[in-house]
């Protein structure tokens, strides 16, 4: 049995055209992405109440949130509880340790006027949708914009249940 193909040559312009569509694509996302062409974006929605926190570690493994405006402590998130805030801080931390920013500028934490809640990251750009993690979660999160500032910062912070 012999092939019958085997004399004859790929057909040339099949292959020009693939070249050419290939081409065509990668023309068309670049000049999508560089001039923003046919590329939706989604408005930020209006904050309706905001808060800069900072988040600074104690010795004793607790993590003071502060209102940078106020000066005040807003809680303390002790150790072994809070667990959803821990882990969103620290994805936030690692992203700005990689691009060189330190932890002294505030996040901001934002409810829209359509009610949803978003932390921010202003250095870097970064904005979470906190409901997109279920009610507990993001009542966590509520919990600190709707604190009063100068709250007892020795009390046991409330203990969120994790995972919901």
């Amino acid at each position: 049995m012999s092939d019958p193909f085997h004399d004859q040559p790929f057909p040339r312009g099949a292959l020009l055209g693939a070249g050419a569509l290939l081409a065509a694509t990668l023309l068309a996302a670049a000049s999508g992405r560089l001039l923003g062409v046919g590329v939706v974006a989604t408005p930020s929605p209006a904050p309706a109440a905001s808060r800069e926190l900072r988040f600074a570690d104690r010795d004793d493994g607790a993590v003071i949130v502060l209102d940078t405006r106020s000066g005040g402590d807003v809680d303390v998130l002790e150790p072994g509880g809070d667990g959803f805030i821990r882990g969103v801080l620290r994805g936030l931390a690692r992203d700005r340790r990689s691009r060189g920013v330190g932890p002294e500028a505030p996040f901001l934490l934002v409810r829209s006027t359509g009610g949803g809640l978003f932390l921010e990251d202003p250095q870097t750009g970064r904005r979470i949708g906190l409901d997109a993690f279920g009610p507990t979660n993001s009542g966590a999160f509520a919990r600190l914009l709707d604190a009063r500032p100068g709250s007892d910062p020795t009390a046991p912070a409330t203990t969120i249940a994790q995972g919901g």
